[in-house]
């Protein structure tokens, strides 16, 4: 089996990783940034697109608008690396390796763009009057075929995929 996670660490770093049930480690990232406000609102963001020649451009995460650049680990995926969250297998979303490590928190929105690496500038956008990053609209993005955007507003299906794709998680 094969993951792909993200979530923050028991160590306030933002971890992003993707390893094979070997275990071998594809790939990384774990930010020297720490995250202690447990009731702050993150936006984050992460730029996948391992065709990128230069190993550093296959991923790029962005907290708020501003992307992350200073890393505690930091190893990358080698080029045209096909990454967990498109492979068909089971996916889960607020639960780290299907085991008990739930997600302890808000979300607001999930989005996954398939087959293209969007720019953190089409999701989200600093306020002209406050300087604050805020979310955009994603309605016209194109998802692509594994693509999905769950908005999380019907409480009887949070796991529906708004997309028009249908790709629906069950809660």
């Amino acid at each position: 089996t094969q993951m792909t996670q993200v979530f923050f660490e028991t160590t306030d770093e933002l971890f992003f990783s993707d390893f094979t049930s070997s275990p071998s480690q594809n790939f990384l990232l774990k930010t020297n940034r720490l995250f202690r406000d447990p009731s702050a609102w993150y936006h984050i963001f992460i730029a996948v697109d391992t065709t990128q020649g230069t190993a550093s451009n296959r991923i790029k995460i962005y907290v708020n608008g501003v992307q992350e650049t200073s890393f505690a680990t930091e190893s990358y995926p080698s080029e045209n690396f096909d990454c967990a969250i498109n492979v068909n297998q089971i996916h889960t979303i607020g639960n780290r390796n299907g085991a008990s490590f739930f997600f302890d928190g808000y979300l607001s929105e999930f989005v996954f763009v398939d087959g293209t690496a969007q720019a953190h500038t089409d999701v989200g956008e600093f306020d002209e009057d406050s300087g604050i990053w805020k979310p955009k609209a994603v309605s016209g993005l194109t998802f692509g075929t594994n693509g999905f955007y769950l908005d999380f507003e019907d409480s009887g299906a949070l796991g529906a995929d708004v997309s028009g794709n249908t790709n629906n998680f069950t809660v």
